[in-house]
């Protein structure tokens, strides 16, 4: 309104009102892109949801809510069940967030309070580069050099000490097949350690220096300035760089594939094969000719969509009320 008056106004020249009328074009043109933008991604969402209903739906109608808790998975049957996938995908996400975020949060530590300036560059960019490392080389390495050395060291070690405990021993209890839930945890944990890193390195870096020294000035420890100071500043940003992690570990589908073994079966150890949504989807819809097995991999599918898009929401929830708060 104000740059309207003021084209309008007597003494403005022509070549005023031509730069005003230009600006205002300039700045519609703008917010419609912005809204045309925006506008896309909703129904690029909602195109993808409904293409997943749509083929999804023999399967929901043949099987129906138990299709969520039936274990078994007999394609020259056609019984379908989602459990074991989803056990899968969900243990999985949880070991390699178990494992990664210390590390991450460790890694992100030293590279702001503790590494020397003259390392943090290149260690940063070497963590960095972790990302740009393709997912099937991941598993390739899982499985010709991770899944030996657990097959050989690490998991009879595990089965002979936390495995004869009461309670967790099951947890580790079973043949040391070398391929399993926890190698499959293992290998998202590295894959997801560049986010986590990367984001958590960065919002510790937004910390005011005067907080820093302040804090340091007034006798605390490194501990006490990261937990105190660093970690309640940043909250914000370090549930977003879990988030991330979280949603990459999710749906992460050739590396888990390689080392994770496959079987559409629910076990109590984490030694033992298992499988995943993505994992299953990758395997098998090569081999689905059948109407209903080709709908319940889509199936499968729009369980992760809902499992990630549930943990979106649920982070965004966890942010309004961080922030509230």
């Amino acid at each position: 309104m104000a740059m309207t008056d003021a084209a309008s106004a007597p003494g403005v020249s022509p070549s005023d009102e031509a730069f005003a009328r230009r600006l205002r074009r300039q700045d519609a043109i703008f917010v419609n892109l912005t809204w045309a933008s925006a506008t896309l991604v909703v129904v690029v969402l909602l195109g993808v949801l409904i293409s997943l209903l749509i083929d999804a739906l023999p399967a929901i109608r043949a099987f129906g809510l138990p299709f969520i808790w039936n274990e078994r998975w007999s394609p020259a049957k056609e019984i379908f069940g989602a459990a074991a996938p989803i056990y899968g995908t969900l243990v999985t996400s949880a070991i390699a967030m178990v494992i990664g975020i210390p590390v991450s949060f460790g890694i992100a530590i030293f590279l702001t309070e503790i590494c020397p300036q003259p390392l943090r560059r290149p260690i940063g960019t070497a963590i960095e580069l972790l990302a740009g490392i393709p997912s099937i080389i991941y598993g390739l390495w899982g499985f010709f050099v991770l899944a030996p050395i657990m097959q050989t060291s690490v998991q009879p070690f595990l089965t002979d000490t936390l495995g004869q405990l009461p309670g967790i021993g099951i947890l580790f209890s079973g043949a040391p097949y070398g391929i399993g839930l926890l190698t499959a945890g293992i290998v998202l944990a590295i894959m997801i350690l560049p986010f986590i890193t990367s984001v958590t390195r960065d919002v510790f870096n937004t910390v005011p220096v005067m907080l820093r020294e302040s804090a340091y000035g007034m006798g605390m420890t490194t501990w006490e300035v990261v937990r105190h100071i660093i970690i309640p500043y940043t909250r914000l940003g370090l549930v977003g760089g879990i988030m991330l992690g979280l949603g990459r570990a999710l749906g992460e589908t050739m590396a888990v594939t390689f080392v994770i073994g496959n079987s559409h079966r629910i076990a109590a150890s984490l030694l033992s094969p298992a499988t995943t949504i993505s994992a299953s989807i990758a395997n098998e819809f090569a081999e689905a000719t059948e109407g209903l097995y080709t709908s319940s991999l889509v199936a499968l599918g729009l369980i992760l969509f809902f499992i990630t898009f549930s943990v979106l929401a649920f982070a965004k929830w966890l942010l309004g009320r961080t922030e509230k708060f």
